[in-house]
């Protein structure tokens, strides 16, 4: 029984990980906020490490 309430819990943790996957809230904004030179994040208003990110 114990077994039985396991893989149950796992089947709806693994259901519950790919419907997250596939709806990721807010994926475009985060796109939005990579330097499209090197791709690190930049997520403040100053210029990127590399120099040649966004100002």
């Amino acid at each position: 029984m114990l077994i039985k309430v396991a893989v149950v819990f796992l089947v709806f943790i693994l259901i519950l990980g790919m419907f997250g996957k596939w709806r990721y809230p807010g994926r475009a904004r985060l796109a939005a906020a990579k330097c499209p030179h090197c791709g690190r994040y930049n997520l403040g208003k100053s210029p990127c490490a590399c120099g040649r990110g966004r100002p």
